[in-house]
């Protein structure tokens, strides 16, 4: 059998989420399990190099996780440049700050190399735009990493909707989020990076979060015709990663209703300063004339017409319908990898194999625009039309 070695230059990994979900469960997953398996007589191997500005940090990552997977540590650099030049490298992956991605992932392109990367693409509709049109000029095959598309419970969702389980579809309704800790005194320390509590610093959650609503929303519903948002800064003083506090500028709470181009609401709330009390971190309700499901990460529930019970408005007695009873969970139909491999084996596949990958980064361009007009949506205090991208 023939190995098809594919170097990847893997940027910004070192964050929370570069180092669990690309490196850890993504890349050394994939050599761990053998490379991918494209057929009887070739496998795809990823060979990771890990890219960065700190030395120490980037040794002790290595370190840490080369040997188990590699049997050594993993190579890594702090010259970018340099990589960058090298015709051993052929993939460019980026999840460092998002100020800072269209100057690598435009050095990248300069270089010839297949770019993927995290969202945002960039800070502006305008900049992203450009990143794409750039990458399109060049002829080098890109995308952008648009997870959420293949967790179980969305997996499911558009399961339901393409064997019309719904009927017509009426609404959408999901919700999102949880409690971030602020880092104070006699508080627990925070869960997530103090930056994405910085405006200056490219933080909020609604230009985090619509850019994740854009492209479920697109992919599972429909095409977002309009919208109207709103923010807020519930919580301005939080404690950073050295323990110093400092003043929460961005947004920690973002509410979206999105019109769909048939017509369909979809309504997205998502906050880090809600306590959870449902199935899950983030839910989505649909419902239709014929049913309703409500999805989490993983699993789904259905309730049919049949199965739905009639309410009697009346507040004087206890409430006599059990509300969760009548549901259904949907069976595991296949067995559901983790999200980011998946994806990530497909880009890998694309890259090599030339197989379609439609998640570009115009799409990621898309999200982009979303929380663009989200935020002047919010500034405006008003509904703003999504034009074509």
């Amino acid at each position: 059998m023939e190995q098809r070695r594919l170097g990847v230059i893997l940027s910004g990994v070192t964050g929370r989420m570069g180092t669990n979900q690309h490196l850890i469960r993504s890349v050394l997953a994939i050599i761990k399990q053998g490379g991918v398996k494209v057929s009887p007589e070739l496998t795809l191997m990823p060979d990771p190099i890990l890219v960065g500005r700190n030395e120490n940090k980037l040794r002790a990552l290595a370190e840490a996780h080369g040997p188990d997977a590699i049997g050594k540590p993993l190579r890594h650099t702090t010259d970018l440049d340099a990589v960058l030049a090298s015709k051993d490298e052929e993939i460019f992956f980026d999840a460092s700050l998002t100020q800072l991605r269209g100057n690598f992932v435009g050095k990248a392109i300069e270089a010839g190399k297949s770019i993927y990367c995290e969202k945002p693409t960039a800070t502006t509709t305008a900049e992203a735009l450009a990143l794409a049109e750039k990458a399109e000029r060049a002829g080098v095959k890109n995308g952008v990493v648009q997870d959420k598309l293949w967790l179980p419970g969305i997996r499911k969702l558009k399961m339901l909707i393409d064997q019309g389980f719904f009927g017509k579809i009426l609404s959408v309704r999901g919700d999102f989020g949880y409690w971030v800790f602020t880092g104070e005194v006699d508080d627990q320390p925070a869960q997530r990076p103090s930056w994405n509590y910085r405006e200056e610093d490219g933080g909020g959650i609604m230009v985090d979060m619509f850019c994740h609503w854009r492209y479920v929303i697109d992919n599972v519903f429909g095409p977002v015709a309009s919208l109207v948002a709103h923010g807020n800064v519930d919580l301005d003083s939080r404690v950073d990663e050295s323990g110093k506090a400092y003043k929460a500028t961005a947004d920690d709470s973002a509410y979206g209703i999105f019109l769909l181009e048939d017509g369909t609401v979809c309504q997205f709330n998502s906050s880090w300063c809600s306590r959870v009390r449902r199935d899950d971190l983030l839910t989505i309700q649909v419902d239709g004339t014929h049913g309703s499901a409500v999805a989490g990460l993983r699993e789904c529930w259905v309730q049919p017409i049949a199965a739905t019970p009639k309410p009697v408005w009346n507040p004087d007695i206890p409430q006599p319908i059990d509300f969760t009873a009548n549901w259904s969970q949907v069976p595991n139909a296949t067995e559901y990898d983790n999200a980011f491999k998946i994806q990530w084996e497909m880009f890998l596949r694309h890259v090599a194999l030339d197989e379609p990958f439609r998640w570009s980064l115009r799409e990621g361009a898309k999200g982009v625009q979303l929380a663009e007009l989200g935020l002047q949506s919010w500034k405006n205090r008003q509904w703003v039309d999504v034009k074509p991208i």
